[in-house]
C-alpha cells in the first residue's frame, strides 16, 4: 500500500473517525474520502484542518460511488450511532445495521479490504465473559439497542462469511470487525453525555474542584470501584492502521479475518481514572458519588475486560497506554490546551 491509495473513513467528523484521519495523515495519507454527517457545525473543527480529496455525506455516499467510480483501495467503517441511551431500534437499526451491510456488499462487490467498528457493548452483562470468540457471538445479550444493534451486523458478517467457504463470495477479501472498549481521547468534545468519563471529570474540576462519578447499586461492586477496560484512542488507530497495512501488504491471511476485541485487557476502577485525571492537572483527587439515572441504572455494565490473545495471535505485539500514561496525556496536551489532534 503506498502513499496514493484512496480510503475511504465513515464516521470522519466524529470522535474515532477524525482521530483515525489524523492518524493517517500523520503517516503520509491523504487520499482520503472523508464520509459523515457533515451537517453538524459543532463537529467541524475535527475535520476541517485535516488533509483529504472529498467530503461526501452519510446518505449520499452510495449514489456518489457509482456516479464517480473510484478506485477505493480501502474502507475504514466509523461511522454509528453511538448513543446508549437512544432506545429506539429503528433508529439503530437504519445507520448501524442496514448502512454496515451496505458497506460490506460495496466491498464485496469492488474486492476492497474491510475494517468496521463493532463495540464492546455487544457483550451486555458479561454473562458468557468477554472473548472474542466467534462462537459466543449467537448467544451475546446486549443490554441497549446500540449494543443489539452492533451484534446484529457482527452475527450477519458471519453468516456471509460461512457463504464464502462454500464457494460464493459473500465477503471482503480481508476484513476485521472490531469490538471498541472505553475509548477516551482528544475530539470527543461534542459528544456530551456520551463523552468518556475523563473529559467530564476534567470539567467538573474546571468548574467545581471535584468530580462525581456514579454510586454502585450492586453490593458486589463498591462505590466508583466499577470496572472497565479503558483504552487510548491513540492504540485504537495504531491498531487500525497496522491491520489496514498487514493486509495491503499480503500479510493478512484469510484466516485471520474475523472479529476482535480492542482494549488493553486491563479492567480498570472509575475510581482510577477520575484520579488519574486530577494528577493531569497536578492535582490531589476530590470525588463525590451520586445516584446512577435511573434510565440507565438496569442497562448498566460493571465489568468489561477484553480479552487479547486472539489480536497478539494476529501479529499485533506494541505496547498499549497504560490507564494512568493515557489520560495524562489526553489531560495535559489536549484538554488542559483545548487542543485537538
Amino acid at each position: 500500500m503506498n502513499h496514493q491509495s484512496t480510503i475511504i473513513v465513515t464516521g470522519a467528523a466524529g470522535f474515532i473517525g477524525s482521530c483515525m484521519v489524523q492518524y493517517l495523515n500523520e503517516q503520509g495519507f491523504e487520499n482520503l474520502i472523508l464520509v459523515d454527517d457533515f451537517g453538524v457545525e459543532e463537529k467541524r473543527k475535527n475535520w476541517e484542518s485535516k488533509k483529504f480529496t472529498q467530503i461526501v455525506e452519510r446518505y449520499n455516499l452510495f449514489d456518489w460511488l457509482q456516479e464517480n467510480d473510484p478506485k477505493i483501495d480501502f474502507v475504514i467503517h466509523l461511522g454509528a450511532r453511538t448513543d446508549t441511551t437512544e432506545f429506539n431500534y429503528a433508529i439503530h437499526e437504519e445507520l448501524n445495521v442496514q448502512y454496515s451491510k451496505d458497506i460490506w456488499n460495496y466491498c464485496v462487490e469492488k474486492n476492497i479490504p474491510l475494517i468496521y467498528a463493532s463495540s464492546a457493548a455487544t457483550y451486555g452483562a458479561g454473562e458468557f465473559g468477554y472473548d472474542d470468540d466467534h462462537g459466543v457471538i449467537e448467544k451475546l445479550q446486549p443490554l441497549n439497542a446500540y449494543g443489539i444493534s452492533k451484534n446484529e451486523f457482527d452475527k450477519w458478517a458471519l453468516k456471509q462469511v460461512g457463504s464464502r467457504e462454500s464457494g460464493v463470495s459473500s465477503s471482503p477479501p480481508f476484513w476485521t470487525g472490531l469490538k471498541f472498549f472505553n475509548i477516551y481521547g482528544p475530539n470527543e468534545y461534542h459528544k456530551g453525555r456520551m463523552a468518556s468519563v475523563i473529559w467530564h471529570s476534567f470539567n467538573q474540576i474546571k468548574k467545581d474542584g471535584v468530580v462525581k462519578l456514579f454510586k454502585s447499586h450492586r453490593p458486589d461492586f463498591k462505590d466508583g470501584e466499577q470496572l472497565r477496560d479503558f483504552v487510548y484512542v491513540k492504540d485504537l488507530v495504531k491498531v487500525m492502521n497496522w491491520m489496514m497495512l498487514s493486509m495491503a501488504d499480503g500479510q493478512w491471511s484469510d484466516n485471520k479475518n474475523g472479529i476482535y476485541n480492542l482494549g488493553t485487557g486491563k479492567a480498570r476502577s472509575f475510581y482510577d481514572l477520575a484520579s488519574a485525571t486530577f494528577r493531569g492537572l497536578d492535582l490531589q483527587p476530590n470525588i463525590i458519588f451520586i445516584d446512577m439515572p435511573e434510565d440507565i441504572r438496569d442497562k448498566y455494565q460493571y465489568f468489561t475486560e477484553a480479552n487479547m490473545k486472539k489480536l497478539h495471535d494476529a501479529g499485533y505485539m506494541d505496547a498499549f497506554y497504560t490507564l494512568e500514561e493515557g489520560v495524562d496525556d489526553y489531560v495535559r496536551n489536549y484538554l488542559s490546551q483545548q487542543k485537538l489532534w
